[in-house]
């Protein structure tokens, strides 16, 4: 009896949140994790954190892109986010000419500033709408359930849509379905580019220090959204004037210490802390590594394309920096999980679970199911991992299998020649655009390769009936390299893709057999199809199983140990979010010391001049030599801060999010987490865990000093 009250104390302990562990619904803020920040050292009220009738810190955070999180910094709409969130508009933004990316920009006055195709959202309210859910999906099977929820998401979301005014609803499910939240969001459509620092300085480490510590990335970038005369959003126009805030964060530059207050605001994007043994046994084993070997290969191949050309460079950067991001994530991902026997801690947790379960008909199958769900899906998970992540790596790959819109509104029944035509327009339009990022010489290899790796790596009984023994009729022994190489070459030399006689005549006059004959939609829509039919019916019965034994499970969890849920908080689903902690130093092993801070005498120790991730501007070093850094130097080293570390809980989708001191004011900008802890989508470290932030006085520094665009200094409100 008590090794069973022991092993529920452990239970409990994982789903409670302990130290700095938590992301918190900041408008649902329980008084006992409110009281715990106040103790860490925060001095604001929980209005000033989050009000609906008044201004407050929640109204200087937005959604930045879709993908990331950006703050308002100045009371003309000024933005501050990551270098790599803005990535994109700043590659858009350039040209061989202009190369904004390895160059920087700043725009010294508005007009100068360059229009994206970005977009931003600011929370306006949110609503919690769980007994509108649950009363209109009562009574119903899992399976209807899941049918009618999307239908019944529209239904309340609908009530709040307002095309004038920019907003609509979102519903985000939180504690795996058990409660739903619906966030009313202000979209904004004009964003400009007003500056970034040349790659060198946002991206300075490249790969090599990606998720690293110590780091000396400045990492930011900074736009700014524009809105009608009446403050409403619009689209782009040069009559539209700067968004007039409810809230911006004033900088501060008086510098920090160790132990120091720090919150984080933003959006992150998912974490999945309730995840089960099996989940971790499959990521380990299969997933993880598959997606990793994958990412390895696509990367190499790009590289050696983009090292020989600065404008295939310009061209990849964008797609590269995202693979790579990833692609060191899930390697690190796997080995903490596995160095600290996550799966195993999870196993006695799901043990207290199962004891506690006994004679509870809800709940005490849980595990057993899980167990069949899991046997069930892993002989083909490898399967789906080759497939998005090999076949589809391919982008003449993935583009050919766009090209099954126009098979099949040439061949559905009923199918209009009107229905043919926009399928038809709709791809014309996206080959353009894939045309205009495509690298042949990279994408070739990497087609071969793809095509070779699920071969060697998939079961035989898995492939698409037919294709790879044609490919060895037609190309030689599918064990040699060489087979797959010859291949390629002959994709590439005779797809339509790439011939515009042969695809202007194709969009003129559509036909499916034209198209099923080319060689690059064969391939595609052979694997496509082959999947599509025979092993997406079987993931998707996975997922939503594993979905149904969750959110019993999660309700379990809570009805264990009521009291516990008072500590507990929702998974990450790119929900505004605030987390708190501390500016703090770590052990990261044995005899090993890692300072707080990272600081401009790092930078000349790792400067490699015309290195691809340590070169560094020579303005740029010759000020850092000179210690000509102003305002901006921190009293403390006497030196210039580039980056700090805390104890923050964040996962993807911080990215940009500010980093707030104890009286509400901006100190840096999260960027990153350390390779230490980067379990931390499943597993919290508490000792650890750390958050890399680009200090704000190292931006201003690049901004005013570095890139003497000092007429943005001017719009902030400084902290001195």
């Amino acid at each position: 009896m008590k090794k069973l009250f022991i092993s529920l104390l452990l239970s409990i302990s994982l789903f409670k949140a302990s130290a700095d562990e938590g992301m918190w619904l900041p408008m649902l803020l329980g008084q006992q994790v409110y009281n715990d920040m106040v103790k860490r050292g925060l001095k604001l009220t929980k209005a000033q954190l989050y009000s609906i009738n008044k201004s407050s810190l929640k109204d200087a955070i937005l959604i930045f892109g879709g993908g990331c999180t950006g703050e308002i910094v100045s009371s003309q709409g000024l933005i501050f986010t990551n270098h790599h969130c803005g990535y994109g508009a700043i590659a858009n933004a350039s040209s061989v000419e202009h190369n904004y990316l390895r160059d920087g920009f700043y725009a010294l006055n508005k007009e100068q500033e360059i229009k994206s195709s970005l977009t931003v959202q600011f929370l306006d309210k949110i609503v919690d709408v769980t007994k509108e859910v649950e009363n209109a999906v009562k009574g119903l099977s899992w399976d209807e359930r899941v049918k009618k929820l999307s239908e019944v998401y529209k239904t309340i979301t609908d009530k709040v849509v307002d095309k004038e005014n920019g907003l609509a609803g979102r519903i985000y499910s939180m504690f795996k379905g058990n409660q739903y939240i619906m966030y009313v969001y202000k979209t904004y459509r004009d964003i400009r580019l007003v500056g970034a620092p040349p790659e060198s300085v946002g991206k300075f480490g490249g790969d090599t220090d990606n998720w690293e510590w110590p780091r000396h990335t400045g990492d930011f970038s900074v736009f700014r959204v524009y809105a009608a005369k009446t403050g409403k959003p619009a689209d782009y126009s040069t009559d539209n004037v700067p968004l007039k805030p409810k809230h911006f964060l004033p900088v501060s530059i008086k510098g920090f210490k160790d132990g120091d207050y720090a919150m984080i605001y933003g959006y992150p994007g998912g974490t999945n802390r309730y995840e089960t043994s099996f989940g971790i046994s499959l990521k380990n084993e299969i997933e993880n590594p598959s997606l990793v070997a994958l990412r390895d290969m696509r990367l190499k191949y790009m590289y050696n394309e983009m090292i020989k050309d600065p404008a295939i460079k310009l061209k990849l950067a964008s797609s590269y920096a995202g693979i790579a991001n990833y692609w060191k994530f899930y390697d690190g991902e796997t080995k903490q999980l596995k160095k600290f026997n996550t799966e195993a801690e999870k196993k006695k947790y799901e043990a207290a679970f199962t004891a506690w379960a006994k004679g509870k008909p809800e709940y005490e199958n849980i595990f057993a199911d899980y167990n069949t769900n899991y046997t069930a899906w892993t002989p083909y998970s490898k399967h789906r991992q080759y497939l998005n992540e090999g076949i589809m790596g391919s982008p003449v790959a993935a583009f050919a299998a766009q090209l099954a819109g126009i098979e099949n509104a040439i061949i559905k029944k009923g199918s209009t020649e009107a229905d043919i035509k926009k399928a038809a327009d709709a791809a014309n339009n996206n080959r353009k655009g894939f045309l205009e990022g495509e690298d042949k010489s990279s994408d070739e290899k990497i087609l071969a390769a793809v095509c070779q790796y699920f071969y060697n790596d998939i079961d035989k009984s898995q492939h698409p009936i037919g294709f790879y023994e044609n490919l060895k009729a037609a190309y030689g022994d599918l064990n040699e390299e060489a087979t797959y190489k010859k291949w390629a070459k002959e994709v590439f030399s005779n797809t339509m893709i790439f011939d515009d006689a042969k695809w202007d005549a194709f969009i003129a006059k559509p036909d499916a057999a034209v198209l099923q004959a080319d060689f690059a939609f064969a391939f595609a829509s052979a694997f496509v199809k082959n999947y599509s039919t025979k092993y997406a019916p079987l993931y998707a019965a996975f997922v939503n199983k594993n979905n149904e034994l969750g959110r019993a499970y999660m309700k379990g969890i809570m009805e264990m140990n009521p009291a516990a849920v008072k500590k507990m908080y929702p998974d990450a689903n790119f929900s505004m979010r605030v987390s708190y902690g501390n500016v703090k130093s770590y052990n990261p092993r044995d005899a090993v010391f890692y300072d707080y801070v990272c600081t401009a005498k790092g930078i000349l120790e790792k400067y490699k001049k015309d290195d691809y991730e340590f070169d560094a501007p020579t303005k740029q070093i010759e000020m850092l030599k000179n210690k000509d850094y102003g305002q901006y130097m921190d009293k403390r080293t006497k030196d210039l801060v580039v980056t700090f570390i805390t104890t923050n809980d964040i996962t993807g989708g911080n990215s940009g999010s500010p980093v707030i001191d104890a009286n509400g004011n901006l100190i840096g900008l999260a960027f990153d987490g350390n390779y230490e802890a980067l379990s931390h989508k499943i597993a919290f470290d508490k000792d650890l865990n750390r958050t890399i932030c680009v200090d704000v006085r190292y931006v201003l520094w690049c901004i005013d000093k570095l890139g003497g665009a000092s007429n943005l200094i001017k719009e902030l409100k400084l902290v001195k």
